[in-house]
Protein backbone atom coordinates (compact mmCIF):
# COMPACT_ATOMS: atom_id res chain seq x y z
CA UNK A 1 0.00 0.00 0.00
CA UNK A 2 1.56 3.16 -1.00
CA UNK A 3 0.39 6.08 0.89
CA UNK A 4 1.24 9.90 0.71
CA UNK A 5 1.08 11.91 4.18
CA UNK A 6 0.47 15.58 4.31
CA UNK A 7 0.93 17.03 7.42
CA UNK A 8 -0.91 20.80 8.40
CA UNK A 9 -1.82 22.44 11.32
CA UNK A 10 -4.83 20.68 12.41
CA UNK A 11 -4.33 17.46 10.51
CA UNK A 12 -3.00 14.96 8.33
CA UNK A 13 -3.94 14.46 4.65
CA UNK A 14 -3.42 10.46 3.86
CA UNK A 15 -4.00 9.97 0.18
CA UNK A 16 -3.98 5.99 -0.16
CA UNK A 17 -2.75 5.25 -3.88
CA UNK A 18 -3.65 2.38 -5.75
CA UNK A 19 -6.81 0.91 -7.51
CA UNK A 20 -8.04 -1.09 -4.13
CA UNK A 21 -8.47 -1.22 -0.17
CA UNK A 22 -7.94 -5.05 0.56
CA UNK A 23 -9.01 -6.74 3.65
CA UNK A 24 -4.99 -8.04 3.81
CA UNK A 25 -4.10 -4.19 3.55
CA UNK A 26 -6.62 -3.18 6.24
CA UNK A 27 -3.76 -3.96 9.61
CA UNK A 28 -1.40 -1.78 7.81
CA UNK A 29 -3.90 0.75 7.97
CA UNK A 30 -4.79 0.72 10.58
CA UNK A 31 -1.42 0.51 12.50
CA UNK A 32 0.15 3.65 10.51
CA UNK A 33 -3.59 5.68 11.09
CA UNK A 34 -3.47 4.61 15.05
CA UNK A 35 -0.01 5.82 15.32
CA UNK A 36 -1.36 9.37 14.21
CA UNK A 37 -3.28 9.63 17.35
CA UNK A 38 -0.54 9.56 19.94
CA UNK A 39 0.94 12.54 17.51
CA UNK A 40 0.13 16.87 18.64
CA UNK A 41 -1.42 16.83 15.24
CA UNK A 42 -3.98 13.25 14.92
CA UNK A 43 -6.47 14.54 13.37
CA UNK A 44 -7.35 12.92 9.88
CA UNK A 45 -8.14 13.72 6.43
CA UNK A 46 -8.49 10.24 4.34
CA UNK A 47 -8.45 10.91 0.43
CA UNK A 48 -9.84 8.03 -1.18
CA UNK A 49 -9.45 9.80 -4.56
CA UNK A 50 -7.62 7.08 -6.30
CA UNK A 51 -9.65 3.95 -4.42
CA UNK A 52 -11.68 2.14 -7.05
CA UNK A 53 -12.85 -0.61 -5.19
CA UNK A 54 -13.48 -1.37 -1.22
CA UNK A 55 -14.24 -4.96 0.44
CA UNK A 56 -16.11 -5.22 2.90
CA UNK A 57 -13.43 -5.91 5.64
CA UNK A 58 -12.01 -2.55 4.93
CA UNK A 59 -14.87 -0.75 5.41
CA UNK A 60 -15.80 -1.68 8.65
CA UNK A 61 -11.90 -1.52 9.87
CA UNK A 62 -12.14 2.56 8.56
CA UNK A 63 -15.45 2.50 10.29
CA UNK A 64 -13.31 1.13 13.36
CA UNK A 65 -10.58 3.97 12.94
CA UNK A 66 -13.22 6.56 12.78
CA UNK A 67 -15.10 5.44 16.34
CA UNK A 68 -11.42 5.11 17.49
CA UNK A 69 -10.72 8.37 16.32
CA UNK A 70 -13.51 9.96 18.12
CA UNK A 71 -13.14 8.17 21.06
CA UNK A 72 -9.76 9.83 21.54
CA UNK A 73 -11.14 13.63 20.56
CA UNK A 74 -9.42 13.62 17.46
CA UNK A 75 -11.38 13.96 13.99
CA UNK A 76 -11.29 11.22 11.01
CA UNK A 77 -12.77 12.39 7.94
CA UNK A 78 -12.81 10.38 4.52
CA UNK A 79 -12.97 12.30 1.48
CA UNK A 80 -13.51 12.18 -2.72
CA UNK A 81 -14.83 9.03 -2.86
CA UNK A 82 -15.51 7.99 -6.07
CA UNK A 83 -18.51 6.16 -7.63
CA UNK A 84 -17.79 2.74 -6.94
CA UNK A 85 -17.22 3.39 -3.63
CA UNK A 86 -19.89 5.29 -2.72
CA UNK A 87 -21.98 2.47 -4.60
CA UNK A 88 -20.11 0.16 -2.55
CA UNK A 89 -21.07 1.59 1.17
CA UNK A 90 -24.95 2.32 -0.22
CA UNK A 91 -25.38 -0.89 -1.02
CA UNK A 92 -23.73 -2.22 2.44
CA UNK A 93 -25.85 0.39 4.15
CA UNK A 94 -23.09 2.30 5.68
CA UNK A 95 -23.15 5.27 4.02
CA UNK A 96 -24.85 6.99 6.51
CA UNK A 97 -22.00 5.17 9.14
CA UNK A 98 -19.20 6.88 7.49
CA UNK A 99 -17.96 10.94 8.39
CA UNK A 100 -17.82 11.83 4.53
CA UNK A 101 -16.97 14.65 2.22
CA UNK A 102 -17.09 15.36 -0.88
CA UNK A 103 -13.69 17.37 -1.24
CA UNK A 104 -10.76 17.58 0.50
CA UNK A 105 -11.24 21.36 1.00
CA UNK A 106 -14.74 20.35 3.05
CA UNK A 107 -12.79 17.58 4.73
CA UNK A 108 -10.46 20.56 6.27
CA UNK A 109 -13.62 22.49 7.32
CA UNK A 110 -15.24 19.96 8.80
CA UNK A 111 -12.28 19.23 10.81
CA UNK A 112 -12.16 22.93 12.05
CA UNK A 113 -15.36 22.75 13.11
CA UNK A 114 -15.16 19.68 15.33
CA UNK A 115 -12.10 21.42 16.26
CA UNK A 116 -14.26 24.45 17.88
CA UNK A 117 -16.75 22.44 18.94
CA UNK A 118 -14.39 20.63 21.28
CA UNK A 119 -12.91 23.39 22.47
CA UNK A 120 -16.13 25.23 23.59
CA UNK A 121 -17.10 21.67 25.10
CA UNK A 122 -19.84 21.06 22.75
Amino acid sequence: MIVKIDTKEKFHVITIQGPDIAANMTEKMDKELMALLDQKVKNVVLNLKDIKMVNKAAAISLLRLQDLFYVRQASFVVCNLQPEVKNFFATEDLTDLLNTAPTESEAMDIIQMEEIEREMGL
